[in-house]
Order: C-alpha cells, then structure tokens, then sequence
C-alpha cells in the first residue's frame, strides 16, 4: 500500500566539466534522480509522476549516501565509480527493463535503440525502449547515452547533444 505521507528525498548539487549536475536521493543513499540544472523542472516532474499522490520533500545535504563523490570521481576519469551505486527508479516495469539494461552496456561502447528492445526480449519495441530511455531519470549513472540510432547518429538526449558527445568522448578517451 502506497504511503499517505510525501517521501523525503535529498538534494546535491556538483559542477561538471559541462554544467552544474543535480543529485536527488532518498533517505537511504539511493539514487532517485539526476538531471543537469538547466533541466531541473523536467527532472522535478518526473520524480512527481514516481512518488504518486504523496509526493515528495527535498531536503538540502551535502553528498548523500556519497553519490556526489562517486560522480566527481567518474568525471575525473574513474569511469567505474558509478557502475554500482545504488538507484531506485520508480517507472513501469517495461521502463525498469530497459533502465537495468541500460547499466549492462560496457563503458565506451555504444548500442542502438533496436539493439535495447532486443536485448530486454522485446525486439519490435523500438520506439517503446526509445521513450523508455528518455524517460530515464538517472542519467549518466543508468547510461542513456550510450545508446544511439541505428544508423550511428547521436538521437535524443535530455541533457542534450552536446553532453551525450562529450561523456561519449569522455568514456571512450580515458578508457
């Protein structure tokens, strides 16, 4: 039974080679939520449609469950410091299906969207596994952005283009 009372979250902010990263998670050091600060009212949004009709509280802390130091790091070069954070989605089952593979696609590499529906065993979902990619509220962390067009374009990123090339480039350099 979903709880009457609005779920307590906690917010972080951290600056980033390609703009200021916002860090949302609940009381026990799960990931909730990322998105980048100039997209922080979709990312809001988004956590409302998870959290139900309670909703949520955010509260102001300073690297929760150490999420902001796994990040800097990932930033700096350590790629596998986010590899096992601990998240907590929300999301419908199918979106949960292409949210966990999303973090079996090896740092550097890339695969398309038919390659996602594919993989979770639903190979005419293409454009189901593209919305549920998009709706991915744990970017970087749950790589979105290794995931590219069947053609090798760069489609669809909420951040952006410019920073799906860039941690594109940023995985592929340090590897």
């Amino acid at each position: 039974m979903p709880s009457a009372e609005p779920l307590p979250l906690q917010i972080d902010h951290i600056a980033t080679p390609i703009g200021k990263l916002v860090i949302i998670a609940d009381a026990m050091g799960r990931l909730r939520a990322i998105d980048w600060r100039d997209h922080e009212p979709r990312m809001l949004q988004l956590l409302g449609r998870y959290c139900g009709k309670a909703g949520y509280t955010l509260a102001k802390r300073r690297d929760p469950g150490g999420l902001a130091t796994a990040l800097r790091a990932y930033f700096k070069g350590d790629l596998h410091a986010i590899d096992r954070l601990p998240v907590d989605t929300g999301g419908t089952d199918f979106q949960q299906s292409v949210w966990r593979e999303l973090r079996r696609i090896p740092c550097g590499k890339t695969i398309s969207y038919a390659d996602m529906a594919a993989r979770i065993g639903r190979p005419k979902a293409v454009r189901a596994a593209g919305l549920a990619n998009g709706a991915n509220p744990i970017s970087i962390v749950l790589p979105c952005h290794r995931v590219i067009g069947s053609d090798g374009s760069l489609t669809g990123y909420g951040g952006g283009l410019h920073r799906k090339r860039w941690l594109l480039a940023h995985e592929t350099s340090i590897r």
